[in-house]
């Protein structure tokens, strides 16, 4: 859909949503993308149990336990931090669903990566298909890939909020000569996700010059908010009848308006914003 919206017409841009948060009501968007081949390759090799990690508020966790409950596998988050009871409306969602919550402190979490912190939980839970924290791999680049095949006109820019840089390095992937892909780091200090793009499109054996990481529309961190952000999604509510995702999608929106106003997209540009997720606020 074109967003109709006088900030951006008197610099000649115009923007299209990319609906991706309406694929599915419980795996919107990018986690779908993410899980789709994930999910067939755990089920030819035989896998019952999905394993994965993420932090208290995590959307990668809650779109596991559906993508489990939905499709007939087990399900284990390994949560940063320790428990609070009660639990917050992802956990509670991901419990209900049927994932067993497993909590890790943060020192131990940091060497998820770790062999022997892998094995160690082979040991006590079994066999797994391990998803890694965010759902980011070589796999879920390939679902990503194919998003920009599905937007059925010309455009130059594609934008996406990142976390893990696992969207923007598969957009990227399947973008056509000349387009380009922005990822808006949801993140402060944000700029570090250029080296894990740069590390998944290897992982997948493709390596791209065609995007960038946009670090400054953070507003504070990760999963912080502000009243300037809180006032432009009102104020995009009010203009659209859409209440933005505020984690992600809502500082991604901001820092494309914010861009067109400095100049960054010449006159005549055609962008695309993914829409990642519904609204939670």
């Amino acid at each position: 859909m074109e967003l109709s919206d006088d900030r951006l017409a008197p610099y000649g841009v115009r923007l299209y949503l990319k609906r991706d948060d309406l694929i599915h009501p419980e795996i919107p968007g990018n986690k779908w993308r993410k899980l789709k081949y994930n999910l067939a390759h755990a089920q030819a090799a035989g896998h019952g149990t999905l394993l994965t990690f993420g932090g208290a508020y995590s959307n990668h966790i809650q779109a596991v336990a559906a993508a489990g409950h939905y499709f007939g596998f087990s399900t284990i988050g390994i949560i940063r931090g320790e428990e609070h009871l009660p639990l917050n409306p992802v956990l509670a969602y991901a419990a209900d669903r049927g994932m067993r919550l497993v909590y890790l402190d943060r020192t131990t979490y940091r060497a998820k990566h770790d062999p022997d912190l892998v094995e160690g939980l082979r040991r006590e839970f079994g066999d797994y298909y391990l998803l890694p924290e965010g759902g980011s791999n070589a796999l879920a680049l390939r679902g990503c890939a194919e998003l920009p095949a599905e937007i059925p006109f010309a455009f130059d820019a594609i934008c996406c909020a990142s976390g893990t840089g696992g969207t923007l390095a598969g957009i990227a992937l399947g973008l056509g000569e000349g387009q380009r892909a922005m990822g808006f780091s949801a993140l402060k200090g944000g700029g570090f996700l250029a080296d894990d793009v740069r590390r998944l499109q290897e992982g997948y054996g493709r390596v791209t010059d065609n995007w960038s990481i946009e670090a400054g529309y953070h507003f504070g961190g990760f999963a912080r908010r502000d009243a300037e952000l809180d006032d432009f999604i009102s104020d995009f509510a009010e203009r659209h009848s859409m209440v933005l995702e505020w984690v992600y999608v809502a500082k991604m929106m901001y820092g494309i308006v914010d861009l067109v106003h400095s100049g960054r997209f010449a006159p005549g540009t055609v962008v695309v914003a993914v829409v990642t997720g519904g609204a939670t606020c």
